[in-house]
């Protein structure tokens, strides 16, 4: 398993002379399968292994490997991680090749042959095909290598300094725009931030970074300062000590870092650790965090979802590490493992060709292999079995293998595709009856779910009041899958578990009003459905007194649907009646909500005194009384009303009879018969 370079060859035969030989296939690693959290994925990019007469190079920047063969004469293929980004063309053959590279977008191909220039091929339409050659202006300097800084301009690496040059690909030549003269002893480029490293002095270990930038059509070069790989032991005389495959720069949580691979001396300490240092765009850089590995060996490192991981050869596992698991309380600080070493999942290659027969099984990858090369951020490849993976975690078998429910929310948290994940946590907390625990799984996602509401709120606040003058657009926060909300809870977690047999019902209200205390620490506005689910629950198994008591001390919310679940258990629970009524008439909104109840009760009488109380009463409709009114059968009590309506009529019109828009005609019709003409213009109170 190596770290080598993208300008170099992933020559299967290719191997550090003190990496370990020997690797059993461990039939412990094929059990526990739910162990494994790391997995390679199951689309690889497949390409044609690398042989005597192929040679395979694998570029960082585009993620593309470069199939060579007989030096491009009888082809190359490239294959991308997509279909845009793979190629098949033919080149002639110039001399063995050392490193080739598309520009950004495929535009322009280079590819270096000797220690002095670099060979260019036009793939824009329309353009000359021909090769055109740019040798380093340095003299007596040797090319280590090359990077595309942009679609059209690239930086020559020499062992005596850095010469920045643009492309101009329809006057076939290169135009020098800086240099940089500078010892170097090796190199590494890092895509995604563009920077570029540069290993200075005879022991190798002061590193110089330039920065580069794309603006308005033109890039530009940027040197940063310059700083210092603490090494374990200063050797003497001074010679070459920091090696590039112990370099690897990543980002990690949106900050670029240096990342030391520190193999300790027999006297020093006995075991390994990585040193990450922070390289911010402007400032000095700093040591900042120390992973400790706890044995010694053989390592590579990769990046995936914001974790380092850090592959040991040996034992055939790997470790991860996340940097944001421990709150920093010094200028350096150390990190051990999140979880036990585990190795990667089984990875069975499928059999391919004329030979194989349908039935047969495919066969195992041997993980760990000493012929693996390891990319940035999240690459392995198998030059020698011809595939490139993305290493990936899965988030289900951290769930056991992390005891700490808190630190396993906050791992969880920061996870892409946690969501689900998540909800199961909050399941299982529920499922094990320790309400602390649940406290803090309900308070570690509720505050995450704050968060993005406030800045949702901000960012509609910045959209309403309009843009400021000189201000950038505000961005629309992105919903995470770390963002669980009250639905999503109440879908996935706190409705079943109020079906879940076997469990107290005390313990399933107080997981209920827990996850309510915790939307109200946080100052989150319950929804109606989560107290609808408590007063449910609260009514299944008949504690009525704490129903009671919570509606009565306010700690269910008042709201509309909640008082008309209240009157929905009228029939099991009397004083829900009331108690819907008062909530109502608390929220001062629902006048009409009141009205339509009592009405419904038959309770006309005092739907008319609510109305008044509330100074509706000139602007009800005298029809929807009077309906009521007379179903009841009961004639003095229509009567009544009628009257009512009459009195109010006179006192807004100047006449007790009804407009024709109230539609009450056949109310009229129904009091003559009921109390002769004579009685419709008695005046009457209520």
């Amino acid at each position: 398993m190596s770290e080598d370079r993208e300008e170099r060859p992933l020559d299967r035969e290719e191997r550090p002379p003190d990496r370990e030989e020997h690797y059993l296939d461990r039939e412990e690693h094929y059990l526990d399968r739910e162990e494994h959290y790391l997995e390679l994925c199951e689309n690889p990019v497949q390409f044609e292994n690398a042989s005597s007469v192929n040679n395979v190079f694998f570029d960082e920047a585009n993620k593309q490997v470069f199939a060579v063969r007989s030096g491009g004469a009888t082809g190359v293929v490239v294959k991308g991680p997509d279909d845009k980004s793979s190629v098949a063309f033919r080149m002639d053959d110039r001399g063995e090749v050392k490193c080739i590279k598309f520009s950004i977008g495929n535009k322009i191909l280079a590819v270096q042959r000797t220690l002095k220039s670099v060979d260019f091929i036009n793939f824009i339409p329309d353009y000359p095909h021909t090769e055109f050659t740019q040798e380093c202006k340095t003299k007596n300097a040797s090319v280590l290598g090359f990077c595309w800084t942009s679609w059209n301009e690239l930086v020559f690496i020499t062992d005596q300094g850095i010469e920045f040059y643009q492309v101009l690909p329809d006057k076939r030549s290169l135009k020098q725009l800086k240099s940089q003269s500078i010892n170097v002893n090796w190199y590494q480029f890092c895509p995604e931030t563009a920077v570029l490293l540069l290993s200075t002095t005879v022991q190798g270990n002061v590193l110089q970074p330039f920065a580069f930038k794309v603006r308005a059509g033109s890039g530009t070069m940027s040197k940063m300062s310059k700083f210092e790989i603490e090494l374990p032991v200063v050797p003497k005389p001074a010679k070459l000590s920091l090696s590039e495959r112990d370099i690897a720069m990543a980002t990690i949580y949106g900050q670029m870092f240096v990342m030391y691979l520190k193999h300790h001396s027999r006297t020093n300490s006995p075991t390994a650790e990585v040193v990450l240092y922070h390289l911010p765009r402007e400032g000095v850089c700093k040591k900042t965090h120390v992973l400790k590995l706890n044995t010694t060996g053989k390592f590579a490192l990769n990046i995936v979802d914001n974790l380092v991981v850090v592959h040991h050869q040996s034992s055939q596992t790997s470790l991860i590490f996340d940097i944001k698991l421990k709150e920093p309380d010094c200028a350096v600080n150390t990190h051990q493992p999140v979880l036990p070493a585990r190795s990667i999942h089984p990875y069975r290659i499928p059999l391919a060709g004329p030979a194989v027969v349908p039935s047969q099984p495919p066969i195992p990858c041997q993980l760990y292999s000493s012929s693996w090369s390891v990319f940035q951020p999240d690459i392995i490849i198998s030059a020698s079995e011809g595939y490139l993976w993305y290493l990936q975690v899965k988030l289900p078998p951290t769930v056991n293998l992390l005891q700490d429910k808190g630190k396993l929310m906050d791992f969880l948290l920061r996870r892409r595709e946690c969501k689900m994940v998540i909800l199961s946590v909050c399941s299982q907390s529920g499922e094990k009856g320790r309400l602390p625990i649940v406290a803090t799984v309900f308070d570690k996602l509720n505050q995450v779910y704050k968060e993005y509401l406030e800045a949702e709120q901000s960012y509609t606040a910045a959209v309403e009041s309009g843009p400021s003058r000189g201000s950038a657009a505000p961005k629309r926060p992105v919903r995470t899958q770390a963002v669980v909300d009250q639905s999503d809870m109440y879908t996935h977690v706190l409705s079943p578990f109020t079906e879940r047999k076997g469990v107290s019902h005390k313990f399933i209200i107080a997981v209920l009003m827990e996850y309510i205390r915790s939307l109200n620490q946080f100052q989150i506005t319950v929804q109606h459905f989560l107290y609808e689910l408590v007063i449910k629950t609260l009514v299944q198994h008949g504690r009525f007194y704490m129903l009671h008591q919570f509606l009565q001390y306010h700690v269910l919310s008042d709201s509309k649907p909640l008082a008309c679940l209240l009157l929905s258990l009228e029939s099991t629970y009397a004083p829900a009646h009331q108690l819907s009524l008062d909530m109502l008439k608390r929220l001062s909104t629902a006048n009409d909500e009141i009205v339509e109840v009592l009405l419904s009760k038959q309770q006309v009488l005092g739907a008319l005194r609510f109305i008044r109380s509330v100074g509706g009463h000139d602007n009800v409709s005298s029809r929807k009384f009077l309906d009521a009114a007379r179903q009841t059968g009961d004639q003095m009590l229509f009567y009544t009303v009628f009257r009512s309506f009459q009195q109010r009529n006179q006192r807004l019109r100047g006449s007790p009879g009804f407009n024709p828009g109230e539609h009450c005609e056949e109310h009229v019709v129904h009091f003559k018969q009921l109390f002769g003409d004579q009685a419709l213009i008695k005046p009457s109170t209520v």
